[in-house]
């Protein structure tokens, strides 16, 4: 990770609120999509109309805005690249950046096994996001991403390879956490490869952290100013040189194609696939922010609308338009109903002072590994 001093302040300024933006928007498309997240498309339309979802609904609990693993993996994966960024500005420790993301994801696996925060365990289980009372919630969270965090990490796998962990699958868990590499890395190489070393964490399939990969280049792209047909174009000339990245530049150029063709809709969604595996969760949310780029709330709806996985392609979504606008342009009515929305803001502003060098975190949050 690297700074970016000499950002001027109007820089700085508004790439402070396209952070903010990615995972504010990412929040708020899984918490539209969490409770549809196992309905069909017919069953959707006879709970909730004809159009579908229109707005947040209450869950099995009664409770409206509540966001699920995704975001959670997401938050912690944030932590853990300020924790990296904090070691190598302090002490000058670089490269361990995948040992350190993964401790946070150990300290996300103990939100799924505890009701509260747990006795404090070295330095694994320590600092500011562990103790915050309402991540410690089991939100449906993925299988792989459960057995691969009990598992050794072991070597990584060369490019193109199976990974050490899961080998063979590649479930959308690796993309709905990805969106925070796009974010800090200094270059789009930078964030492809360490969202897909990340990946390989829990999922090792290479499609699995290929696509991981290609989503933090997207972000990064958008959330430096680029369009998303812009940084879609960048990423697929990207990862046109990586090993195995066959079937996420099929998927990722379904989408670009079926967005040629206009007329968006639920059923047009639904040809790009069910986004229980990474690729498709991809494509599902690149194809709602192209024909959605300048309508996030419609983007949105369109990318939980369907008969898949809601939550993660609306987190995907999300984090796309968040990040290609801004803060800003997301929805007031549903950011002031948003579960968490203060810890959303102040990892996003945390993890942009390191980024622009406009400060460091404190210390105090973010201690050790």
């Amino acid at each position: 990770m690297h700074g970016r001093d000499g950002m001027s302040g109007t820089e700085g300024a508004t790439f402070r609120s396209r952070v903010r933006g990615c995972l504010l928007g990412g929040a708020v498309g899984d918490a539209l999509g969490a409770p549809i997240e196992f309905d069909s498309l017919n069953v959707i339309r006879r709970n909730h109309g004809r159009e579908g979802l229109t707005d947040f609904v209450h869950d099995w609990r009664g409770k409206v805005g509540l966001v699920t693993d995704d975001t959670q993996m997401t938050l912690f994966t944030v932590e853990g690249l300020i924790r990296a960024g904090v070691l190598q500005r302090e002490k000058g420790v670089g490269g361990a950046e995948v040992d350190i993301v993964r401790n946070a994801y150990l300290r996300w696996l103990d939100t799924q096994e505890h009701q509260a925060p747990p006795a404090a365990d070295g330095l694994v289980r320590t600092g500011w996001l562990r103790e915050q009372a309402w991540l410690y919630s089991r939100r449906a969270p993925g299988n792989a991403c459960l057995s691969g965090l009990r598992r050794n990490l072991g070597p990584l796998a060369g490019p193109g390879m199976p990974g050490p962990v899961n080998p063979g699958s590649k479930g959308c868990g690796t993309v709905m956490r990805s969106a925070p590499f796009g974010l800090a890395a200094p270059d789009a190489s930078s964030a492809f490869r360490l969202a897909a070393e990340c990946a390989q964490i829990t999922h090792g399939h290479p499609t699995g952290y290929v696509a991981a990969g290609a989503f933090a280049s997207i972000v990064f792209f958008v959330s430096r100013g680029g369009t998303v047909s812009q940084a879609v174009r960048e990423t697929l000339r990207l990862i046109a040189e990586r090993p195995a990245h066959e079937e996420t530049t099929a998927a990722v150029e379904a989408a670009v194609a079926l967005a040629g063709e206009g007329r968006p809709s639920p059923e047009a969604v639904e040809t790009l696939g069910g986004a229980w595996v990474a690729e498709e969760a991809l494509a599902i949310g690149v194809y709602c922010a192209l024909v959605g780029e300048d309508d996030i709330d419609r983007a949105l709806l369109l990318a939980v609308n369907h008969s898949g996985d809601s939550d993660s392609t609306g987190s995907v979504c999300g984090n796309l338009l968040g990040a290609r606008h801004g803060e800003a342009a997301l929805s007031q009515s549903w950011l002031s109903r948003l579960e968490g929305r203060d810890t959303v803001i102040e990892l996003a502003d945390d993890l942009t002072d390191l980024v622009i060098g406009s400060g460091d975190p404190r210390p105090d949050r973010y201690p050790g590994t």
